[in-house]
């Protein structure tokens, strides 16, 4: 089975290289978001990259997991993984909510997007160089679009063949689903950072 794979916020496949599984793993790359695109809409058109002619699953991590959500309402994937993730908007914390009713992220300029490497390591956990690289590489104007569009996120929907893994830590986004997998200590860069554990998880789960 083919395991379509989305990165979080500004990261691309690198934070897959060190998982080792079963299943093929095909990292999906990031299209250019439309002005004032929803994420959900966002979700239908970077679906179209996924051959649905044979069987697959999602895999997403962070803001990839919300899109994997969307897509997953789409599409049919016989399994939808999200890690350190949410699959509705009440598994965000209620600030990101607050901040998307007020609005006012599009009023910022793109500068306030591009956060310090100190800040990241504080929230991420983690001081893994490979943070350090995707956020010297991430495009504040991409970063901007998505914190508008997670501020936005409106699903209510609970989807089928869903399994959640989360870090006892994570101070993102925090676990708020009592079903979820979660690996204790484990912080938002878990990916990359509990690596080996989450394979472990994975080839287990996925049958």
């Amino acid at each position: 089975m083919k395991i379509y794979a989305i990165a979080g916020l500004g990261a691309d496949k690198r934070v897959f290289e060190h998982l080792d599984l079963n299943h093929e793993l095909i990292p999906l790359d990031w299209i250019v978001p439309l002005a004032g695109e929803s994420l959900a809409s966002y979700a239908q058109r970077l679906a179209q990259k996924v051959d649905t002619r044979e069987e697959f699953g999602f895999l997403g991590v962070s803001f990839g997991g919300m899109l994997a959500v969307e897509m997953t309402k789409l599409l049919n994937p016989k399994i939808t993984i999200l890690i350190a993730s949410a699959e509705t908007k009440t598994e965000l914390r209620w600030v990101y909510r607050l901040i998307g009713k007020t609005r006012v992220l599009p009023l910022f300029p793109k500068r306030v997007f591009d956060i310090s490497i100190s800040m990241a390591w504080f929230l991420f956990g983690t001081k893994n160089p490979v943070l350090k690289q995707i956020l010297d590489e991430t495009d504040p104007a991409f970063a901007k679009w998505a914190a508008i569009a997670i501020t936005h996120w409106d699903n209510q929907e609970k989807i089928n063949n869903c399994l959640k893994i989360s870090g006892s830590k994570d101070k993102i986004l925090p676990p708020k689903d009592q079903k979820a997998i979660l690996i204790k200590g484990a912080q938002h860069f878990m990916i990359v950072d509990c690596a080996q554990e989450i394979s472990a998880i994975l080839n287990r789960e996925i049958r």
